[in-house]
């Protein structure tokens, strides 16, 4: 999940400073974050912001949340709706890219993420636009929330028409991630419970809705809601648990500890 979600919290900085579409940019910009302040619950860790900052000066890489040919009607319109909500600084877009480390500069990167060369974001694993995960993410700092605008692909159908469970697990834990990193940094995730309502058709879109509800010491208390555009239908509702990772200690000294 870690390497699954550090690509947000350099979104909240990289869109500060590359702008790949001049349509886009307007919402891109994070304001009022110092690259230097210290990690607290209503800014992200500085150690990520820092490493945003060189990325955005090291090279570009391509935004897959970025509108593309296999977007329906209704995910353009749901995704125009918050490009609107951007316009006053409210809501943040969150550019996506496909490969997690190369987002870590050099001096950051943990033992094992140096020696890693070919590696994919699991959900930005397609090479054709449409077949997987279709989605954009969108942050409001001041509610400490992240939506997703998801559209399920071909390949990941479960039951006949309609997208696997896997595939939603995925979605809603890239999501909460997000928003966990916004508040505490390097998280990862301890334990995600999900209740299945409805499922979700195939090419169909959806919103997924996460929030902080608590913070205790390293703990972060997430839920999330994913229901279709017009809100009728919930088709999952979902609860978790992330912990602030300590940068000093490998990723398994610190879950075994918890």
């Amino acid at each position: 999940m870690w390497r699954n979600c550090v690509r947000l919290a350099k979104g909240l900085g990289r869109s500060a400073v590359l702008r790949p579409d001049p349509k886009v940019s307007r919402c891109g910009v994070v304001r009022g974050l110092s690259p230097t302040a210290p990690c607290s619950p209503t800014a992200p860790c500085s150690l990520l912001w820092n490493s945003v900052t060189w990325l955005s000066q090291a090279r570009q890489s391509k935004d897959y949340a970025l509108p593309n040919s296999s977007w329906s009607q209704g995910m353009m319109d749901l995704y125009n709706r918050f490009l609107e909500m951007c316009k006053d600084g409210t809501w943040k877009r969150i550019p996506s890219y496909g490969n997690s480390v190369d987002h870590i500069p050099e001096s950051l990167k943990l033992a094992p993420e140096k020696e890693q060369k070919e590696t994919r974001l699991f959900s930005r694993n397609m090479d054709t636009e449409g077949l997987g995960f279709e989605y954009a993410m969108f942050l409001n700092p001041s509610e400490k929330r992240m939506v997703c605008l998801f559209q399920p692909g071909p390949y990941l159908e479960g039951h006949t028409g309609f997208a696997h469970g896997g595939s939603t697990a995925t979605i809603i834990d890239s999501t909460i991630g997000g928003c966990a990193i916004f508040v505490a940094g390097r998280v990862m995730t301890a334990n995600l419970s999900i209740n299945y309502r409805n499922p979700i058709p195939l090419g169909s879109v959806v919103l997924v809705d996460s929030k902080v509800d608590q913070v205790e010491g390293r703990k972060v208390f997430l839920s999330c809601q994913v229901r279709s555009i017009d809100g009728q239908t919930l088709h999952a509702e979902a609860t978790a648990l992330f912990i602030q990772l300590n940068s000093t200690k490998s990723l398994q000294q610190q879950m075994s500890s918890q």
